[in-house]
């Protein structure tokens, strides 16, 4: 993802612990058991990253675990009355958790794709976006429409979604290592690249904490919908059921929006977005 942050320490407070996802492997269950076992143990054990802004990381200077999907999976817990502990994995070794039985879910920004679908039982979104460009804004790189993709360049990661769409769209795709925010943006500004093709609401985080640089959203360009939610085992449709009523309970009373306000600049991610989005068909995701 395009904002990214250092995981400067891996220990929880407030009652729940974080690891390195070192822990001992469990024996795997399925159906009711996986709820049944969080219960009698009374404790839900959740895989996530710890480096992804703001869904899941460590702020500066601080030890604290946070991000919108960090202080959802508290409040689920909470409304489940059980204990909460994390557990980090790269994104890579998330769905791998799950699946040895290291965890009982994962939470991380995961989109919700048929392929994961015939894999894992997903709850309901708690979290809907879309992808968008940050352009130049003097002529807004010659690009409008996603056609207008073919022969630019496009900063990103070389296996994202992202860069998929890109290429998808013939653009020649700029790969990064571990470089900053403003790298990207200054890219785009200074003509190396032409585009950043990125998540809707961190494209906007990224403006708002580099104003300086002369770059903007695409005014018109809305497209690859998509829907993040909280991984569970295949059939763990008990479980699923209970962390479902969560996330209801949480939208009715507004707690889901209260939270992702604090972490995407006053912006309600989980609510679908109104705009008309276009769909890609063909993408090898």
């Amino acid at each position: 993802m395009l904002l990214t942050v250092i995981v400067l320490a891996a220990c929880g407070a407030n009652g729940e612990e974080s690891s390195n996802g070192s822990g001992k492997k469990k024996e795997k269950a399925s159906g009711g058991e996986v709820w049944s076992e969080i219960k009698e143990k009374g404790e839900i054990v959740v895989g996530t990253s710890g480096t992804l802004f703001p869904a899941s990381y460590y702020p500066e200077g601080s030890d604290k675990l946070t991000g919108y999907d960090v202080e959802i999976m508290r409040e689920i817990a909470k409304r489940l009355g059980v204990e909460l502990k994390f557990e980090e994995y790269g994104v890579d070794g998330l769905l791998a958790a799950i699946k040895s039985g290291r965890i009982d879910m994962a939470i991380n920004d995961m989109e919700v794709t048929e392929e994961r679908q015939k894999q894992f039982t997903f709850s309901e979104p708690y979290k809907y976006s879309y992808s968008t460009m940050i352009v130049r804004e003097d002529g807004l790189s010659g690009i409008e429409t996603l056609e207008d993709l073919e022969g630019k360049v496009a900063g990103g990661g070389a296996t994202t979604v992202f860069s998929e769409i890109a290429r998808h769209f013939g653009a020649e795709v700029k790969t990064y290592g571990n470089v900053t925010n403003d790298v990207y943006l200054r890219d785009v500004e200074n003509g190396r690249t032409d585009v950043i093709i990125n998540d809707y609401y961190l494209q906007t985080l990224a403006l708002k904490a580099l104003p300086e640089i002369d770059v903007t959203l695409h005014p018109d360009l809305k497209f690859h919908p998509t829907e993040s939610a909280i991984v569970m085992p295949k059939k763990a449709d008990v479980l699923a059921q209970k962390v479902n009523e969560a996330l209801q309970s949480m939208r009715e009373d507004g707690t889901l929006t209260e939270i992702s306000k604090k972490f995407f600049g006053g912006k309600d991610a989980s609510k679908k977005p109104e705009a008309d989005i276009r769909e890609i068909p063909g993408l090898d995701l």
